[in-house]
């Protein structure tokens, strides 16, 4: 019994670094890491598939390391595939439920594709858990704000009659 106040007091210290060692993002593996590398020069240069390509083999090589997710969401949105990237921010969300960075991403991607609702449930959502001044819930309020990108315009729309065999 005299050792019981000691060993609490052990077991609480224990508990407490434990738990704090586990919150730190852990590096990607070294050949995934020099892929992701890849996939960011290859972004910026415009090279989307490029990019799509490189972030595909380095989740192949490290399939548990989420920032890659946000990645290849970041590269299919360039591409313009925003359901793609929606995907991949649900699963990043599934692996991590509180990463702002994948609920912004996801509402910005809702966003392009004219889901303004979504959208502003995804912000709600971010607010109530990061704050009105989070870094991630200013960039969807603007997003939000400037609303979806404007539709390109067909051949078809402009000029109706023009699909229409008996205008001739």
């Amino acid at each position: 019994m005299r050792f019981a106040p000691v060993a609490a007091a052990l077991s609480l210290a224990l508990a407490m670094t434990a738990s704090v060692s586990s919150g730190a993002e852990r590096a990607p593996e070294p050949r995934a890491a020099a892929l992701i590398a890849k996939g960011k020069a290859a972004l910026a240069a415009g090279d989307v598939q490029g990019a799509i390509d490189s972030y595909e083999a380095a989740l192949a090589m490290d399939p548990g390391y989420t920032p890659l997710l946000l990645r290849l969401a970041e590269a299919a949105r360039a591409d313009g595939l925003q359901g793609k990237a929606i995907r991949y921010y649900r699963e990043a969300l599934t692996r991590e439920p509180r990463n702002f960075a994948a609920m912004a991403g996801e509402g910005e991607a809702l966003v392009e594709r004219g889901a303004m609702d979504k959208a502003r449930a995804n912000l709600a959502k971010l607010e109530s858990l990061c704050g009105k001044g989070c870094a991630e819930t200013t960039a969807l309020t603007a997003r939000i704000a400037a609303g979806p990108p404007a539709k390109v315009k067909t051949a078809e729309a402009v000029l109706p009659e023009a699909k229409s065999p008996q205008s001739n």
